[in-house]
């Protein structure tokens, strides 16, 4: 109330999109709801995560499919953006949208890659980069490599012309405030901790922390009551201040991830 801090809910679709999709009255529909909650309750835009969903449905191997996909996210944008605000004529409604990591070099169709980015710029005020959940229960490792957050932003901007650096000024790029607590031996499994569990395995087994050069990321070794191995990866001062340095070397913002969840703050 007293300052600048905007409010932008995260809205999820997680329908069959087909009629979504090929139906514009359905698109009508979908995006007159999201504006009226908008209004009723004085939000100042949206965070749409569609993109991986849609991906799962496997409509974006289908290149009209794809489009219009793309077509949804600049009608929702260009309507939010039709909408002034009541408590400030300046601004309108805002719409940031979700984005997952490129899984290679080698685009596929459900990948969100730089011709999307550009595309959609005028639609989309802002990018929430998912560069988080690198590895899980199969693949146990770091939390967000380093030089993988560095990979997907050159992927995403390329060089440093003048239009990569106005989108990237668009970019939010993800930190996780969570770890990870991974099993080791006897058999596969684990997953995300918070802090009050990351300092309950401090405090009950004094572990000795180590420095993952290649992520940059902290972990420890430790073994449970079953003499089960485990290891746990956990943001760190350090690996923090690197990456908001990575951030940054690019022009983009950070989106801090308190929890698996998906609570976010922007920056």
């Amino acid at each position: 109330m007293k300052g600048d801090a905007q409010v932008l809910p995260r809205v999820v679709l997680e329908a069959i999109p087909v009629d979504l999709l090929r139906k514009r009255k359905q698109r009508d529909k979908a995006i007159n709801l999201i504006i009226a909650e908008c209004k009723e309750m004085e939000y100042d835009g949206i965070v749409l995560e569609s993109w991986s969903r849609w991906a799962a449905y496997g409509v974006l191997h289908d290149p009209d499919m794809r489009q219009m996909a793309l077509q949804f996210i600049q009608q929702l944008g260009q309507a939010m953006h039709s909408v002034i605000l009541d408590r400030n004529s300046e601004k309108s409604l805002q719409l940031v949208y979700v984005i997952g990591p490129p899984h290679s070099e080698n685009l596929q169709e459900y990948d969100f890659g730089p011709e999307d980015l550009r595309s959609l710029s005028n639609a989309v005020d802002g990018y929430s980069l998912m560069t988080y959940d690198f590895s899980g229960p199969k693949n146990p490792g770091p939390n967000a490599p380093l030089k993988w957050i560095h990979s997907i932003m050159q992927l995403l901007l390329g060089t440093s012309s003048g239009g990569s650096q106005s989108l990237a000024q668009k970019i939010f790029v993800g930190i996780n405030f969570y770890g990870n607590d991974f099993v080791l031996s006897g058999g596969l499994g684990g997953g995300p901790i918070t802090a009050r569990e990351y300092l309950s395995l401090l405090e009950q087994h004094r572990p000795l922390l180590q420095w993952e050069k290649n992520s940059a990321e902290h972990f420890f070794l430790y073994s449970d009551d079953q003499h089960v191995k485990h290891v746990v990866f956990y943001p760190s001062l350090m690996s923090i201040v690197m990456r908001l340095e990575e951030a940054g070397s690019w022009g983009a913002g950070i989106l801090n991830l308190g929890n698996w969840s998906r609570f976010g703050l922007f920056f």
